[in-house]
């Protein structure tokens, strides 16, 4: 149909321009004279319906061309994007080729700085290799070292005191005190522990860890304070053994030792674990040999004794750990002869009867010579830091001895009572001592025998106490009374806070709160006097003559305490 068309369409274009063509070039004629001149080719008839598709054609061809210009229209956009991207390439080909060229020369450079580099790249790992060793070498190092502090404990404190002295008579005294210790013990091997310690104080005082504030801020002495090993078998749990300078390991109170005492020698304990008989927990027995003088040329001087205790649990809020203690001392009268560095002499001079030399003054740190009746004042002298207050007498050549012999029987009950508060327990602790050794009569302050006074050989102690100090928070109250006669003990290692070391009737008054777990605060009131200002080498204060009361000292400890 369209060729149809298309032919039509030519046709009538044709006879139109013919029949123009003849119009311009002849005359005028009538349009019937033309028609009959001219000769037109028969042509289909053409009918609306032909007219119609006609134009539907020539429709479709314009939107062909409407499109075909659009098609046009975008391709002339592309080809001009083309040559916006070709500009651009070329401008990139032409800078990364000025690149290259930069490049090309540095590589050249490059090349002899990667020879150099591949030169210090094998000193270096060189270097790493050796560094490598050494740090296996240090990582073996930390490992022993993990290896060691999870075997051993770090221990110690720091404790700040503040003190003061007030006695009728005397002239009132203050002071503030440091004490130090530190050390650390735990495990040698599974059958084997031991430990060291440190600590500040006087080397010739060892009843105290205390330094003053004085001394225009000189430097505090520290020494070796503990150091022992402990023999403990994993197959044989009940068998202790230790060996060294060691804390006590036996029940006892500051009667029969100072606390900050650590005796030197051996212990042997043999502890069992109760499990059929109603109301015992434990029982033990334990020997001590304790040596405090080796003499080259005489016999040395040691204690020897023993200790039978246990755990008993009578009711379910009591437990009791009663104990029964001897100790037997031998050749004391050394203590009486104790050498210049022992007492950490503060003067020096002869105390011989023949050829005496005034005392002269020496830079000794130490406590000195024990002050009494007829007692040297220089060295050799009698060794009791906290003064002497002991029976004694010299014999013929003035050589000084104690009157008694000292055999401690001493006996302690102490006892925990639980209440309905578990920070509130109740603590009774009973105790009483007799030398069984003492002199039937002692000495009067003249140096005579007086058998009025009979044997001071006995001391009595009772300490009660409500609340504890093992936790944050915890507060605890107490109070002790203790009467000791003259030669219970001996008084060179009795305590060195009371009134006197022997001899004395003392009240105590203490309470102690736990701050922080690893803090506590404290106050003690120390109230005594001397028990019977009769006998020889009593301590008095100003102004009491002997067989007169004593004056009460009052002396109250302010004290905080830090521990690791």
């Amino acid at each position: 149909m369209v060729w149809k068309f298309r032919w039509l369409a030519v046709v009538i274009m044709a006879v139109s321009a013919a029949s123009l063509l003849a119009a311009q070039s002849m005359p005028a004629e009538s349009t019937k004279a033309r028609r009959k001149k001219i000769a037109l080719p028969e042509v289909p008839a053409v009918t609306s319906a032909d007219v119609q598709s006609l134009r539907d054609a020539l429709a479709a061809q314009q939107q062909q061309i409407q499109q075909l210009a659009q098609q046009l229209q975008q391709n002339t956009q592309a080809l001009q994007q083309s040559q916006q991207q070709m500009q651009q390439a070329q401008a990139a080909a032409a800078e990364a080729q000025q690149k290259l060229s930069v490049v090309d020369a540095q590589t050249a450079q490059d090349k002899d700085s990667v020879s150099h580099l591949n030169s210090q790249l094998a000193d270096v790992q060189t270097t790493l290799t050796s560094n490598a060793l050494s740090s296996q070498e240090e990582q073996k190092r930390v490992s022993a070292l993990e290896y060691l502090t999870g075997r051993f404990r770090l221990q110690g404190d720091i404790r700040v005191r503040g003190e003061s002295f007030f006695q009728q008579g005397a002239v009132d005294r203050n002071r503030a005190r440091i004490r130090i210790r530190f050390g650390f013990d735990g495990k040698l091997n599974e059958d084997f522990y031991g430990g060291l310690a440190l600590a500040t104080g006087s080397l010739g005082d060892p009843t105290t860890t205390n330094e003053t504030f004085t001394n225009f801020f000189d430097r505090k002495t520290i020494g070796l304070d503990r150091g022992y090993i402990t023999y403990n078998p994993v197959a044989h749990k009940w068998l202790s053994l230790t060996g060294g300078k060691f804390a006590y390991s036996w029940q006892r109170t500051q009667i029969t030792g100072d606390p900050d005492i650590n005796p030197e020698g051996f212990t042997e304990k043999l502890s069992f674990d109760v499990h059929r008989v109603p109301g015992v927990k434990n029982v033990y027995v334990q020997g001590m040999q304790l040596l405090f003088n080796e003499a080259p040329k005489a016999a040395d001087s040691y204690a020897v004794g023993g200790q039978i205790g246990g755990t008993l649990k009578p009711l379910p809020f009591w437990t009791a750990t009663p104990s029964f203690t001897v100790l037997n001392w031998r050749n004391v009268d050394a203590i009486l002869n104790a050498s210049a560095f022992a007492v950490q002499a503060t003067t020096t001079g002869s105390s011989s009867l023949t050829t005496p030399v005034p005392p002269i003054p020496v830079p000794g740190e130490g406590p000195g010579c024990a002050k009494g009746s007829g007692l040297p004042t220089v060295p050799p002298c009698a060794f009791s830091p906290n003064g002497l207050t002991n029976s004694t007498f010299l014999d013929a050549s003035g050589k000084p001895h104690y009157l008694s012999g000292f055999l401690y029987a001493d006996f302690i009950l102490n006892n925990k009572f639980e209440t309905k508060s578990e920070r509130l327990p109740v603590n009774l602790l009973l105790e009483y001592e007799d030398n069984l050794n003492a002199a039937n009569h002692p000495n009067d302050s003249t140096g005579a025998i007086n058998p009025l006074f009979g044997k001071q050989s006995k001391a009595y102690q009772a300490d009660i106490s409500l609340g504890q100090s093992r936790n944050q928070g915890d507060i605890q109250f107490g109070y002790a009374f203790l009467k000791q006669e003259q030669d219970a003990v001996l008084s060179s290692f009795a305590e060195s806070d009371q009134r006197a070391p022997t001899n004395i009737l003392q009240h105590r008054l203490y309470v102690n709160w736990r701050v922080k777990q690893n803090t506590v605060a404290g106050f003690t009131w120390w109230h005594g006097r001397t028990l019977n200002s009769g006998l020889q080498n009593s301590i008095l204060a100003p102004g009491v003559v002997a067989g007169a009361t004593d004056k009460y000292l009052n002396r109250f400890q302010f004290d905080l305490i830090y521990t690791f």
